[in-house]
C-alpha cells in the first residue's frame, strides 16, 4: 500500500554528485522518489542514477523535459529507458508526433510524462508568447488540451499544477498520472519564490495528485529530515 512518504518526490537540484549523496543519505527513508534534473544530469550524467540506486530503495524520476524533432526524442528516450528509471519527461510542445516518438522510444520500460505548462508560467506569460486569447484568460484550458494530447499519444500521465490535477483526473481518468511540482507545505507558504501556480500537499492530494515534487521547503530547512517527516504528516492527514 502506498504510504504518505511515497507521494513525495525530492528534486536533487544540486551542483554535484557529492551534494546529491548528502541528501540521498538524509532522505532515502523519508521520500518515495528522487528527481534528477538538467543541472545535476549535465554535471554527473548516468553516474548519479547509479548513486541513487546504490544508496536508496526510492524510485528515480529523470526530469530532462525532452523537446526536439521526433526522431531525436525517440533515440534519446531509448537511452533513458536503459537507465532503469521510473519516470521521465517530455514537453508536450507543438506536436503529438514528438510525444508518440517518446512513448515508442521508451518501449514500456519507463513511464513517460508530458509537461503541460510549467508552474513558473503565468497567464501573462502565455499572452506574451502569442497564444490565443482563450488560453490567456484561462490557462487551465491550455493545460487540459496538452494533457489530452499526451494521453492520446500514449503517455502515462502529465506534469501539472496541483490546482489542475482534479480537472485532469475528471477528464482523463484516475489511472492517468498527475505529477505536481510547485508544492508548498502549509508551514512554508510565507516564503516567496518563483513559482506562480502553487498549492499545498493536502490540496494537491485531495485534487488527485499521484506524486508531489517538493524541493526547497525540505532542502532549505534547518533540518531536512524533520521537514520531510512534517510534510508526510500533512499528506497523511489529507489521505485520511
Amino acid at each position: 500500500m502506498k504510504q504518505a512518504k511515497d507521494y513525495i518526490i525530492f528534486p536533487l537540484d544540486l551542483p554535484s554528485a557529492g551534494d546529491a549523496r548528502h541528501y540521498i543519505g538524509l532522505l532515502s527513508e523519508h521520500v518515495g522518489m528522487f528527481k534528477v534534473g538538467l543541472e545535476l544530469f549535465i554535471r554527473s550524467g548516468p553516474e548519479v542514477i547509479k548513486i541513487i540506486r546504490d544508496m536508496s530503495k526510492a524510485g528515480i524520476f529523470l526530469d530532462l523535459k525532452l523537446h526536439d524533432i521526433p526522431a531525436t526524442v525517440s533515440r534519446a528516450m531509448e537511452s533513458i529507458a536503459e537507465l532503469g528509471v521510473n519516470l521521465t519527461t517530455v514537453h508536450c510542445g507543438e506536436e503529438k508526433e514528438m510525444l508518440k516518438a517518446a512513448v515508442a522510444g521508451s518501449a514500456g520500460k519507463v513511464n513517460v510524462l508530458g509537461v503541460t505548462v510549467l508552474t513558473s508560467v503565468s497567464a501573462f506569460d502565455i499572452q506574451k508568447a502569442g497564444f490565443e486569447n482563450q488560453y490567456c484568460t484561462d490557462i487551465t484550458k491550455l493545460v487540459l488540451k496538452r494533457a489530452e494530447t499526451a494521453k492520446d499519444a500514449g503517455c502515462a500521465g502529465v506534469v501539472c499544477s496541483g490546482l489542475e490535477a482534479k480537472m485532469i483526473k475528471n477528464a482523463l481518468g484516475k489511472e492517468f498520472l498527475a505529477v505536481t511540482p510547485g508544492i508548498r507545505p502549509a508551514w512554508s507558504l510565507n516564503k516567496k519564490d518563483d513559482q506562480q501556480r502553487v498549492t499545498t500537499p493536502a490540496a494537491a492530494i485531495k485534487n488527485g495528485s499521484d506524486y508531489l515534487v517538493i524541493g526547497r521547503p525540505i532542502r532549505d530547512a534547518k533540518d531536512p529530515v524533520s521537514a520531510a517527516v512534517l510534510t508526510a504528516e500533512e499528506i497523511r492527514s489529507a489521505l485520511q
